[in-house]
C-alpha cells in the first residue's frame, strides 16, 4: 500500500489482510470442514508434565500444528484419576479445537467415579490411537525367579498372596495383576504407587518381589541388575523382543497393553473428527516420532476411530467380567 494512502484506503486494506487471514486453508475446505480449525487447538492430558503420556503428546504437537496449520497448546490437567481433564474437554463446544489425550485409565475411570457429571461413553467420541506400551512383569533379583511359572509357583505359596506393585490403582499394571491371579488360580496382593518411578525404587532396593512397569520406568532398574524382566502383558512381543509374553508362557489369549489417544466431544461434526484422525496419523508416521516413540517401549498405532471404539467395548467389558469374576474393586 502506497505510504501516502489516506484514511480510508488505509482501512480497506487492513480489512482485506484481516478478511484473508482468517480464510481456512484450501486443504482444509478440500475436505468439507468449512473453516476448521480457526483458531488455536487446545490438548487437554490427564498427566501430569514429564511423564510417559506427556512426552507423547508433546511429541506429536508440532506435527499436528504442521498439518492442520494452527498453533496446538498441550495442557495438563492432573487429578481424579483422569476425570479432572475429562471434565474439562465435556464441558467444551463440540467443535474439534478441544481435544482429550489421554490413556488406557480412560476405560477403568468410569468404575471408579461413579457421580461425575459427564459420561466417558457418551460424552467422547474416538479420534484415534497414538501408540500403545506393553507392561512388564519385573521381579527383584534377590527372589531369585528367572521366569512366570518360577513367579506363578512362588504366588502359590506366598501367605497372604504375591506383593505386586503397578502405578496405580485401575492401572494397566493392576489389571495385568488381577488378571494373571485369576487365570493362574493364584493369590496376588496389589500394592498401588503414586508412579511407576516409585515402584522401580522399590525394586531395586528389594523391598518389592514383584511389579508392573513401562519399559520407560524400568529400564534404569534393570542397565542397573536390580531387576529382572519376566513376561510382558502384551499378546505379542513388543518393545523387548527377548522377554516372552504371559500368553506364551502359559496363559493363552492374555493381552493387556497400556495405550494413549486422542478424544473430542461427540457430536463433533464428522468431516472435522475426520480431519483430525488425519493429523493424527500424519504426526505417527513421521520418521523422528516413531523412532522416539520406540525409545519409550512404545509403538505407533495407526488412529483409526473405528478400531479404537471396538478395543473400548472390548475392555470394558474385560473389567467388567474381571469384577464380576474375582469381587476386585476400583472404587
Amino acid at each position: 500500500m502506497p505510504q501516502n494512502a489516506g484514511p480510508g484506503l488505509r482501512r480497506r486494506h487492513l480489512a482485506m489482510l484481516a478478511g484473508a487471514s482468517l480464510l481456512p486453508a484450501p486443504a482444509v475446505l478440500a475436505q468439507g470442514t468449512g473453516s476448521f480449525p480457526n483458531r488455536p487447538i487446545r490438548i487437554v492430558t490427564a498427566f501430569a508434565a514429564g511423564g510417559n503420556s506427556d512426552t507423547m503428546a508433546r511429541l506429536i504437537q508440532p506435527r499436528l500444528s504442521e498439518f492442520l496449520g494452527q498453533s496446538v497448546v498441550v495442557e495438563n490437567r492432573t487429578g481424579a484419576g483422569g476425570a479432572l481433564a475429562a471434565g474439562q474437554v465435556a464441558g467444551a463446544p463440540a467443535d474439534g479445537h478441544t481435544l482429550l489425550f489421554d490413556a488406557a485409565s480412560f476405560i477403568i475411570a468410569q468404575f471408579i467415579h461413579r457421580n461425575l457429571p459427564f459420561d466417558y461413553e457418551k460424552d467422547f467420541a474416538p479420534v484415534g490411537m497414538v501408540a500403545e506400551v506393553p507392561y512388564i512383569l519385573a521381579v527383584t533379583r534377590s527372589t531369585g525367579i528367572t521366569d512366570l511359572k518360577g513367579y506363578v509357583d512362588q504366588a502359590r505359596i506366598t501367605e497372604g498372596g504375591m506383593p505386586f506393585g503397578s502405578p496405580g490403582v485401575g492401572n494397566t499394571g493392576h489389571l495385568a495383576g488381577a488378571l494373571l491371579a485369576h487365570r493362574s488360580g493364584t493369590r496376588m496382593e496389589h500394592i498401588p504407587y503414586r508412579g511407576g518411578a516409585e515402584v522401580a525404587r522399590d525394586l531395586a532396593a528389594g523391598t518389592l518381589p514383584s511389579g508392573y512397569l513401562s519399559l520407560n520406568s524400568l529400564s534404569p532398574v534393570l542397565e542397573a541388575g536390580r531387576a529382572r524382566a519376566i513376561a510382558l502383558t502384551s499378546g505379542r512381543r513388543m518393545g523387548v523382543e527377548n522377554v516372552p509374553t504371559i500368553a506364551e508362557s502359559g496363559y493363552p489369549g492374555f493381552d493387556l497393553t497400556s495405550w494413549n489417544a486422542v478424544f473430542c466431544r461427540a457430536g463433533t461434526p464428522e468431516p472435522v473428527r475426520r480431519r483430525l484422525e488425519e493429523a493424527v496419523n500424519f504426526a505417527t508416521d513421521d520418521e523422528e516420532v516413531r523412532r522416539r516413540l520406540g525409545a519409550m517401549g512404545a509403538s505407533p498405532v495407526p488412529a483409526e476411530a473405528d478400531k479404537l471404539s471396538a478395543r473400548l467395548t472390548s475392555e470394558r467389558r474385560l473389567i467388567q467380567d474381571l469384577m464380576r469374576d474375582t469381587g476386585i474393586s476400583f472404587g
